[in-house]
């Protein structure tokens, strides 16, 4: 049987590592992106973990709504930075600093 332990250390390390990725790589958009995304996933698998030791599925639920507005971040997410992209021929978030029309 896997503790509720486990599955809030799994949480806590992906969230670090999102964190870290965020830290050390601060030029490319895409992957910051994919660090965010990172860091909402493992705050949704603490509420599952929670909701399933506690019998109670309103966190099972909460999760399904921050997956729904996480999806629609990412595409629009993605959506802006193939913009930039073809604007600007370059991703990179030194490079993006001016918000000319």
């Amino acid at each position: 049987m896997i503790a509720l332990s486990d599955y809030l250390i799994l949480g806590a390390i992906l969230f670090c590592i999102s964190v870290a990725g965020i830290f050390l790589n601060r030029r490319n958009v895409l992957i910051l992106l994919m660090c965010i995304e990172l860091m909402l996933l493992a705050v949704n698998m603490n509420f599952i973990a929670f909701s399933h030791f506690l019998g109670d599925a309103t966190g099972q639920v909460f999760v399904f709504f921050v997956l729904t507005v996480a999806a629609a971040e990412a595409a629009i997410g993605l959506a802006i930075l193939v913009v930039l992209f073809r604007s600007r021929r370059t991703i990179d978030v030194a490079e993006l600093d001016t918000l000319k029309g």
